[in-house]
Protein backbone atom coordinates (compact mmCIF):
# COMPACT_ATOMS: atom_id res chain seq x y z
CA UNK A 1 0.00 0.00 0.00
CA UNK A 2 1.46 3.38 -0.81
CA UNK A 3 1.82 5.76 1.95
CA UNK A 4 -0.73 9.03 2.37
CA UNK A 5 0.99 12.33 1.83
CA UNK A 6 1.56 14.54 4.53
CA UNK A 7 0.33 18.33 3.70
CA UNK A 8 1.58 21.31 5.79
CA UNK A 9 -1.15 23.73 5.49
CA UNK A 10 -1.02 27.54 6.40
CA UNK A 11 -4.12 28.62 7.53
CA UNK A 12 -3.27 32.58 7.32
CA UNK A 13 -3.17 35.31 10.02
CA UNK A 14 -6.27 34.36 11.24
CA UNK A 15 -9.16 35.48 8.94
CA UNK A 16 -10.88 32.86 7.41
CA UNK A 17 -11.29 34.54 4.14
CA UNK A 18 -7.05 35.09 3.98
CA UNK A 19 -6.82 31.10 3.87
CA UNK A 20 -5.70 30.38 0.47
CA UNK A 21 -7.84 28.73 -2.10
CA UNK A 22 -5.97 25.77 -2.09
CA UNK A 23 -5.86 25.36 1.50
CA UNK A 24 -9.50 25.41 1.85
CA UNK A 25 -9.86 22.67 -0.66
CA UNK A 26 -7.65 20.34 1.03
CA UNK A 27 -8.98 21.07 4.50
CA UNK A 28 -12.51 20.43 2.81
CA UNK A 29 -11.30 17.17 1.69
CA UNK A 30 -9.48 15.94 4.71
CA UNK A 31 -10.17 12.94 6.37
CA UNK A 32 -7.39 13.30 9.00
CA UNK A 33 -6.68 16.71 10.31
CA UNK A 34 -3.57 17.14 12.68
CA UNK A 35 -2.91 20.44 14.59
CA UNK A 36 -0.96 21.79 17.60
CA UNK A 37 -3.34 23.63 20.33
CA UNK A 38 -2.47 25.18 23.88
CA UNK A 39 -2.58 23.16 27.13
CA UNK A 40 -5.88 25.66 27.73
CA UNK A 41 -8.24 27.02 25.02
CA UNK A 42 -8.42 25.96 21.54
CA UNK A 43 -6.45 25.33 18.50
CA UNK A 44 -5.79 28.74 17.02
CA UNK A 45 -4.99 27.26 13.08
CA UNK A 46 -7.84 24.74 13.90
CA UNK A 47 -10.21 27.48 14.37
CA UNK A 48 -9.60 29.59 11.28
CA UNK A 49 -10.41 26.98 9.10
CA UNK A 50 -13.29 25.44 11.88
CA UNK A 51 -15.98 25.26 8.76
CA UNK A 52 -13.80 23.72 6.53
CA UNK A 53 -13.17 20.60 8.19
CA UNK A 54 -15.19 17.88 7.59
CA UNK A 55 -17.79 16.75 10.65
CA UNK A 56 -16.60 13.06 10.42
CA UNK A 57 -13.00 13.87 9.71
CA UNK A 58 -10.22 12.50 12.05
CA UNK A 59 -8.46 14.95 14.22
CA UNK A 60 -5.49 14.76 15.77
CA UNK A 61 -4.22 17.98 18.44
CA UNK A 62 -1.32 18.55 19.90
CA UNK A 63 -1.29 20.14 22.58
CA UNK A 64 1.20 22.01 23.07
CA UNK A 65 2.61 23.86 26.41
CA UNK A 66 2.71 27.55 25.99
CA UNK A 67 6.28 28.02 27.84
CA UNK A 68 9.72 28.59 26.87
CA UNK A 69 11.80 25.67 26.53
CA UNK A 70 12.18 22.78 24.57
CA UNK A 71 10.74 20.47 26.42
CA UNK A 72 8.16 18.80 26.86
CA UNK A 73 7.18 20.11 23.46
CA UNK A 74 9.57 17.67 21.75
CA UNK A 75 7.99 14.41 22.73
CA UNK A 76 4.98 15.80 22.44
CA UNK A 77 5.95 16.33 18.55
CA UNK A 78 7.39 13.00 18.38
CA UNK A 79 3.66 11.55 20.08
CA UNK A 80 2.15 13.55 17.67
CA UNK A 81 4.76 12.32 14.48
CA UNK A 82 3.85 8.82 15.38
CA UNK A 83 0.28 9.13 15.16
CA UNK A 84 0.41 11.17 12.06
CA UNK A 85 3.01 8.15 10.82
CA UNK A 86 -0.12 5.65 11.81
CA UNK A 87 -2.31 7.08 9.33
CA UNK A 88 0.13 7.72 6.18
CA UNK A 89 1.50 4.29 6.78
CA UNK A 90 -2.32 3.30 6.28
CA UNK A 91 -2.41 5.20 2.89
CA UNK A 92 -4.37 7.88 4.66
CA UNK A 93 -3.40 11.68 3.77
CA UNK A 94 -3.09 14.29 6.55
CA UNK A 95 -3.82 18.19 6.60
CA UNK A 96 -1.51 19.27 9.19
CA UNK A 97 -2.30 22.56 10.36
CA UNK A 98 -0.47 25.80 11.01
CA UNK A 99 -1.43 29.20 11.62
CA UNK A 100 0.15 31.66 9.36
CA UNK A 101 2.54 30.23 6.95
CA UNK A 102 3.88 26.36 8.02
CA UNK A 103 8.02 27.09 7.30
CA UNK A 104 7.77 30.95 9.44
CA UNK A 105 8.38 30.33 12.95
CA UNK A 106 5.46 27.68 12.55
CA UNK A 107 5.28 24.53 14.39
CA UNK A 108 4.88 22.10 11.30
CA UNK A 109 8.74 22.15 11.43
CA UNK A 110 8.81 20.33 14.18
CA UNK A 111 6.91 17.68 12.20
CA UNK A 112 8.57 17.93 8.98
CA UNK A 113 11.88 16.98 9.86
CA UNK A 114 10.22 13.85 11.54
CA UNK A 115 8.58 12.38 8.64
CA UNK A 116 9.68 13.93 5.81
CA UNK A 117 12.55 11.61 5.26
CA UNK A 118 9.67 8.75 5.34
CA UNK A 119 6.95 10.17 3.55
CA UNK A 120 5.79 12.22 0.76
CA UNK A 121 5.25 15.94 2.13
CA UNK A 122 3.40 18.90 0.46
CA UNK A 123 3.78 22.14 1.90
CA UNK A 124 0.80 24.68 0.81
CA UNK A 125 2.04 28.50 2.09
CA UNK A 126 0.07 30.49 3.92
CA UNK A 127 -0.21 34.66 4.25
CA UNK A 128 2.57 35.30 7.36
CA UNK A 129 2.00 37.70 10.28
CA UNK A 130 4.36 40.31 8.78
CA UNK A 131 1.84 40.72 5.47
CA UNK A 132 -1.04 40.65 7.84
CA UNK A 133 0.41 43.18 9.95
CA UNK A 134 1.85 45.64 7.03
CA UNK A 135 -1.36 45.72 5.63
CA UNK A 136 -3.24 46.52 9.29
CA UNK A 137 -1.25 49.27 9.25
CA UNK A 138 -1.53 50.59 5.72
CA UNK A 139 2.56 51.01 5.43
CA UNK A 140 4.96 49.17 3.33
CA UNK A 141 7.47 47.03 5.03
CA UNK A 142 10.45 47.42 3.04
CA UNK A 143 11.59 48.79 -0.36
CA UNK A 144 14.06 48.84 -2.83
CA UNK A 145 17.64 47.52 -1.91
CA UNK A 146 16.33 47.67 2.20
CA UNK A 147 17.06 45.05 4.56
CA UNK A 148 14.15 43.65 6.59
CA UNK A 149 15.44 41.69 9.85
CA UNK A 150 12.65 39.36 11.80
CA UNK A 151 13.80 39.68 15.53
CA UNK A 152 11.80 37.47 18.11
CA UNK A 153 11.15 39.98 21.45
CA UNK A 154 12.70 37.02 23.27
CA UNK A 155 16.27 38.10 22.86
CA UNK A 156 18.22 40.23 25.34
CA UNK A 157 18.36 43.92 25.04
CA UNK A 158 22.03 43.65 23.47
CA UNK A 159 21.16 41.12 20.59
CA UNK A 160 17.83 43.28 20.10
CA UNK A 161 19.76 46.64 19.92
CA UNK A 162 22.79 45.34 18.19
CA UNK A 163 20.39 44.36 15.42
CA UNK A 164 17.89 46.69 15.19
CA UNK A 165 20.90 49.11 15.18
CA UNK A 166 22.20 47.36 11.89
CA UNK A 167 18.43 46.89 10.10
CA UNK A 168 16.55 49.28 7.78
CA UNK A 169 13.94 47.83 8.60
CA UNK A 170 12.60 45.49 11.71
CA UNK A 171 9.64 43.32 12.44
CA UNK A 172 9.64 42.58 16.13
CA UNK A 173 7.41 39.12 16.97
CA UNK A 174 6.22 37.12 19.93
CA UNK A 175 6.16 40.36 21.91
CA UNK A 176 3.38 39.51 24.97
CA UNK A 177 4.84 40.68 28.30
CA UNK A 178 8.64 42.07 26.56
CA UNK A 179 6.57 44.89 25.60
CA UNK A 180 7.49 47.44 28.12
CA UNK A 181 11.07 46.73 27.82
CA UNK A 182 10.55 46.62 24.14
CA UNK A 183 9.47 50.30 24.37
CA UNK A 184 12.36 51.39 26.31
CA UNK A 185 14.63 50.13 24.10
CA UNK A 186 13.14 51.50 21.14
CA UNK A 187 12.49 54.73 22.85
CA UNK A 188 16.68 54.98 23.75
CA UNK A 189 17.73 53.99 20.15
CA UNK A 190 15.31 57.21 18.94
CA UNK A 191 12.75 54.95 16.97
CA UNK A 192 10.01 54.82 19.07
CA UNK A 193 7.97 57.81 16.79
CA UNK A 194 8.71 55.15 13.50
CA UNK A 195 7.57 51.88 15.39
CA UNK A 196 4.26 50.64 14.70
CA UNK A 197 2.22 48.39 17.01
CA UNK A 198 -0.40 45.65 15.68
CA UNK A 199 -2.04 42.63 17.72
CA UNK A 200 -4.44 40.16 15.97
CA UNK A 201 -4.17 41.33 12.65
CA UNK A 202 -6.59 40.74 10.48
CA UNK A 203 -8.77 39.45 12.90
CA UNK A 204 -12.69 41.79 14.24
CA UNK A 205 -10.40 42.53 17.32
CA UNK A 206 -7.79 44.28 15.05
CA UNK A 207 -5.90 46.89 16.73
CA UNK A 208 -2.75 49.21 14.74
CA UNK A 209 -1.25 51.86 17.43
CA UNK A 210 1.37 53.86 17.58
CA UNK A 211 4.59 52.13 19.87
CA UNK A 212 3.09 55.18 22.21
CA UNK A 213 -0.30 54.34 21.96
CA UNK A 214 0.33 50.56 23.06
CA UNK A 215 -1.01 48.40 25.65
CA UNK A 216 2.18 47.08 28.10
CA UNK A 217 -0.25 44.00 28.52
CA UNK A 218 0.31 43.00 24.68
CA UNK A 219 -0.71 39.79 23.75
CA UNK A 220 1.40 37.04 21.80
CA UNK A 221 -0.27 37.70 18.74
CA UNK A 222 1.14 40.98 18.23
CA UNK A 223 4.15 42.65 16.47
CA UNK A 224 6.46 45.94 15.93
CA UNK A 225 7.25 47.18 12.91
CA UNK A 226 9.56 49.68 12.42
CA UNK A 227 11.10 51.51 9.13
CA UNK A 228 14.19 53.00 9.88
CA UNK A 229 14.25 55.70 7.82
CA UNK A 230 11.96 58.11 5.62
CA UNK A 231 9.44 57.00 3.25
CA UNK A 232 11.66 56.45 -0.25
CA UNK A 233 8.88 55.04 -2.21
CA UNK A 234 7.21 58.42 -2.41
CA UNK A 235 10.30 60.21 -3.71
Amino acid sequence: MAAGTLYGVGTGPGDPQLVTRRAWALVEAAEVIAYPAPDSGESFARAIVAEAIRPDATEIPMIVPMRAGRAPAQSIYDRGAAEIGAHLDAGRDVVLLCEGDPLFYGSFMYLLVRLRDAYPVVIVPGVNSLSACAAAQAHPLVARSDVLTVLPATLDDAALGEAITRADAVAIMKIGRHMPRLRALLGGLGLAGKARYTSHASLPRQRALTLDEAPDDAPYFSMILVYKGDDPWIS
